[in-house]
């Protein structure tokens, strides 16, 4: 009976290291895991942990190489996908990243490692565009501009600093004006507006200050707008009253009328009620305010030539001598 033939050699079995061996030596564990690709180059597992090596060690760039190679060997190992997408985020490959990740969910859904990196990818692919669009948004598109109007004129300021003289056009005709200005960046910044009433084109003009170009539009009359643009609107005019001069400029969405404050601020007062020497105060103010020339001159010689002891409004009586000192009867009066 002839012998049997002997056994073919197996290949070396190649160590095994848990994550945790990998995490207390990650050099010593990715030495060890190359002696032992050296020796049996199809082994899967051992390119998958040398891959978590390298990660531990920040061979982004191995570590994606180790675990693509785990995947050509054994394309449904849910874990070289991860430690693939990984190296792919770290090396900021975002986009692969993501797909590794997600290829990785599909194989393995329990493990929860997949679904925080896909949204840490998302987020972060989602800033990154969000980003380069501001970048690339050209600095033209950014430059605001307001207006506000008087009883003559209306008056558009372009808030752009810096420009020259020379690079800025404003052009006008009966119910447009358009406005183009060269940037000190070198971009052209173009504004055209379709107004809401007629101007007065040759008595419109523009002036170029070092924040920015204020453009004013001649009002054929004392009509108010409504709103600064109106393509095809008929509105009704309205005519431009007190109550609405005077308004200034300002970026809040509503204006002020300052001469109607300050009425209303007199009025609060001359209604305010006073007491004691506070209401005499107040009266010889009135008395004062409301009086002729000679009852001012009256009030004025008594109360200096007496040190404020006698204050008289007949000019009749005071204009002819000096007023003397006159002291209420319980003080004295002394010169110092």
């Amino acid at each position: 009976m002839a012998a049997a033939p002997p056994p073919a050699p197996q290949p070396p079995v190649a160590p095994r290291f848990s994550d945790g061996d990998i995490d207390r030596d990650p050099a010593a564990a990715a030495r060890e895991l190359t002696r032992a690709l050296e020796k049996n180059p199809d082994d899967s597992e051992c390119y998958c942990q040398r891959a978590y090596a390298h990660i531990l060690l920040q061979n982004y760039a191995d570590a994606v190489a180790d675990a693509k190679k785990s995947l050509e060997l054994n394309p449904s190992n849910a874990v070289a996908l991860l430690r693939k997408g990984l190296g792919e985020y770290h090396t900021k490959n975002y986009a692969s990243a993501l797909e590794s990740f997600k290829e990785g969910q599909r194989l393995d859904n329990v493990d929860d490692t997949f679904t925080i990196w896909i949204k840490r990818c998302e987020e972060t692919l989602n800033g990154s565009q969000t980003e380069m669009n501001t970048q690339q948004q050209p600095l033209s598109s950014k430059i605001k501009y307001d207006w506000y109007q008087t009883e003559s004129q209306v008056i558009v300021t372009i808030m752009i600093k810096n420009a020259q003289k020379d690079d800025v056009r404003v052009q006008f005709s009966e119910k447009e004006m358009s406005a183009s200005v060269r940037l000190p960046s070198g971009e052209d910044y173009n504004l055209k507006l379709v107004l809401l009433h007629s101007i007065v084109p040759e008595q419109s003009t523009f002036k170029v200050l070092s924040t920015k170009v204020e453009i004013k539009m001649k009002k054929p009359e004392a009509v108010r707008w409504e709103k600064l643009e109106g393509q095809g609107d008929s509105p009704k005019l309205k005519q431009f009253t007190p109550d609405t001069q005077h308004l200034y400029p300002s970026s809040s969405h509503y204006t002020r009328n300052w001469d109607k404050l300050v009425v209303e601020i007199k009025e609060e007062e001359k209604n305010e009620k006073l007491e004691g020497d506070a209401a005499l105060n107040k009266l010889f103010q009135q008395i004062y305010s409301d009086g002729t020339d000679e009852v001012k001159r009256a009030m004025n010689k008594s109360f200096m030539e007496s040190g404020g002891t006698v204050l008289s409004t007949n000019w009749s009586d005071v204009g002819k001598r000096k007023v003397e000192v006159n002291p209420p009867d319980d003080m004295e009066w002394k010169k110092f």
